[in-house]
């Protein structure tokens, strides 16, 4: 083979190549993308579950979430994570076992000036940018195996950057 016919051929292999590594990515692009921080029961979609940092010493952390999509009545009945003892559910000045109602049809927000779960008995701080293992029990929907999140952020969703 001519060597300037073998450096051609090489040439429009290697574009070839190229572009089709190029559509590839292309596609991907038209995939539906995932949002963070979602998890999904057979009822519901939990969004987001996240706390702010605690000081050293701190003995309680308020888990902020929300549920939307709920097809069905729901209720969530237990909250666990290893780096609380226990959690209860805070409604105005009562605070008590977790027993909270989740309507079909409707958007239920746990937000600090609100309703909202307690987490007691932290093992340790809750650091800025790390995350721990939460499972959220639902009556009807199962289990949600999902990731606290030690964030920044104000006291409802709207407030943080990318949730409305």
């Amino acid at each position: 083979m001519n060597p300037m016919k073998s450096k051609l051929h090489a040439h429009s292999a290697s574009r070839r190549t190229l572009l089709r590594a190029t559509a590839a990515l292309g596609l991907l692009g038209l995939a539906p993308q995932s949002r963070a921080c979602e998890y999904f029961t057979t009822t519901l979609r939990v969004t987001h579950p996240w706390t702010r940092a605690t000081t050293p010493g701190a003995n309680s952390a308020i888990l902020i979430t929300r549920f939307d999509e709920v097809t069905q009545p729901d209720r969530l009945i237990a909250v666990e994570t290893p780096v609380a003892g226990r959690a209860e559910l805070v409604t105005g000045s009562r605070a008590g076992e977790i027993d909270l109602e989740i309507p079909q049809g409707i958007l239920t927000e746990l937000s600090e000036d609100g309703t909202y779960i307690r987490l007691l008995d932290l093992a340790h701080p809750l650091k800025l940018g790390r995350s721990y293992p939460l499972l959220l029990t639902f009556e009807n929907g199962g289990i949600a195996d999902a990731t606290l999140n030690v964030d920044y952020g104000g006291g409802s969703f709207s407030s943080i950057r990318g949730f409305r």
